[in-house]
C-alpha cells in the first residue's frame, strides 16, 4: 500500500466512510471446501446462510454492485463468493465501468474455469487464486478446481497465489517451501501470499493451528521470503501473526471494511469471517498486514495505530450525526501535509522489509 493509498483511505476513514469493500457477488460455488467459513450456519449471524439469500445475476447484479460502489465509492473492492466465476459473463461487465470509477478491484476465486482474456492487461484489477496446498491435498478438498485444470486456466494471466496455512500442512516438514518451489517458478504467477486458517469460537478442527505449528509457519515464512521474491509479505506483516488483534474493534482491517452478502444488501460481521471469529487464532493476511501499518511509529513515537483509532471515532460520530440529521457531510482534505509529502516516500512494504 503506498502512501498516497494511506491518505485517501484515511480521509475517508475521517468521514465516517469504509475505504475498503468487499461483496459476495453470488452464493453459488462447485467447491466443498472443507472448512469454508462463507457456508457455516452462523457465517451471516445465526439466521439466513449464504445460500439462503437471494442473489443476482445478468444485468441486475452487474447494476446492482455498481450501485453499491456509487454509494459506498470504496478506493477498494474485493469480490468474493461463492465463487465470483460463477458468475464470469456479469464480471466482463462490470469490470472496465468499475476501474473506471478508479477503484481498485480483486477477484477471489478457485480458477475453476478460464479467466477473462483482458484481464492482464487491466490496470488495479487484481486476481487471487486460492489455493490449498500441494497438489495431493489441494486436489482432494477442492476438486474441480485441481491443479491441473488450474494451471490450464490462468495460462497466460498474472495471479497472485493465496494459500492458507493449516495445522495438516504445518505437521510435513518442508511443507511451504515445498508450495513455493512449485509455485514461483511459473511466469503467470505475480506473487505468493500465506494466510493461516482462522476458525470460528470453539470449532475442533485439524485445520486449526497448534500454537507450535503457528510459531513454526511464522519462522519459516521469514526464512523462505528471503528465499523466494514473490513471497509478497514484509517481515513486519509475518510477525504479526504471533500477536494478532484481539477483537474486531482492535482490527483495523475489520473496522475499515464493509463486507456485503449476495443479495448485496446483508451486511457481513464483526469481519469478513461472518459468525464469531476466534480473533486469538486469526490469520488473516489483510489484518496482519494493516496491523504491521498500524503498528509503525511516526517519529519513532507515535503508533499509526492510535492516530487510526482515533480518526475512525471521529468518523463514526459524523456518521452518526449525518444518519440522523440525514445530510451528507463534506469535509476539506484532512491530510494535506502527508499528501505534499507522499512523493518523495517509497511504499510501506519497501519500508517493513
Amino acid at each position: 500500500m503506498y502512501r498516497s493509498e494511506i491518505v485517501q483511505a484515511w480521509g475517508k476513514i475521517l468521514k465516517g466512510e469504509p475505504p475498503s469493500l468487499s461483496i459476495e457477488i453470488t452464493k453459488e460455488c462447485p467447491l466443498k471446501c472443507p472448512g469454508c467459513y462463507a457456508y457455516d450456519d452462523g457465517h451471516l449471524g445465526g439466521g439466513p446462510t449464504l445460500r439462503d439469500l437471494n442473489d443476482r445475476r445478468g444485468q441486475a447484479l452487474v447494476e446492482g454492485v455498481l450501485e453499491v460502489v456509487d454509494r459506498i465509492k470504496p478506493l477498494h473492492l474485493s469480490i468474493v463468493g461463492g465463487d465470483p466465476l460463477v458468475r464470469y459473463r456479469e464480471l466482463e461487465l462490470m469490470i472496465p465501468p468499475l476501474l473506471a470509477r478508479g477503484v481498485h478491484v480483486q477477484i477471489v476465486t478457485s480458477a475453476f474455469r478460464t479467466l477473462g482474456p483482458t484481464w492482464p492487461k487491466l490496470e488495479h484489477l487484481h486476481v487471487a487464486v486460492s489455493i490449498d496446498g500441494l497438489q495431493a491435498e489441494h486436489d482432494a478438498r477442492r476438486a474441480p478446481a485441481t491443479y491441473e485444470r488450474i494451471l490450464r486456466n490462468i495460462a497466460g494471466q498474472r495471479v497472485t497465489i493465496h494459500c492458507t496455512v493449516t495445522g495438516q500442512m504445518m505437521k510435513r516438514p518442508g511443507y511451504l517451501g515445498e508450495f513455493l518451489e512449485f509455485w514461483t517458478p511459473r511466469p503467470e504467477i505475480k506473487k505468493v501470499w500465506f494466510s493461516m486458517f482462522t476458525p470460528q469460537v470453539g470449532d475442533q478442527m485439524p485445520e486449526i493451528l497448534s500454537p507450535d505449528e503457528r510459531q513454526r509457519a511464522i519462522t519459516e515464512m521469514l526464512q523462505l521470503r528471503r528465499q523466494y521474491a514473490k513471497l509478497d509479505m514484509p517481515e513486519l506483516l509475518i510477525r504479526q501473526f504471533a500477536s494478532p488483534p484481539q477483537s474486531p474493534q482492535d482490527c483495523v482491517f475489520a473496522r475499515t471494511t464493509r463486507t456485503l452478502s449476495a443479495d448485496l444488501e446483508t451486511k457481513i460481521t464483526p469481519c469478513q469471517f461472518g459468525g464469531n471469529p476466534d480473533c486469538s487464532s486469526c490469520g488473516c493476511i489483510a489484518s496482519m498486514g494493516l496491523a504491521a501499518i498500524a503498528a509503525h511509529k511516526l517519529g519513532g513515537i507515535l503508533p499509526v495505530g492510535a492516530i487510526f483509532r482515533a480518526s475512525i471515532r471521529i468518523g463514526e460520530t459524523r456518521a452518526r450525526y449525518r444518519e440522523k440529521s440525514g445530510q451528507k457531510y463534506q469535509t476539506r482534505n484532512p491530510l494535506p501535509i502527508l499528501q505534499r509529502e507522499e512523493a518523495s516516500c517509497g511504499t510501506i512494504e519497501q519500508r517493513a522489509k
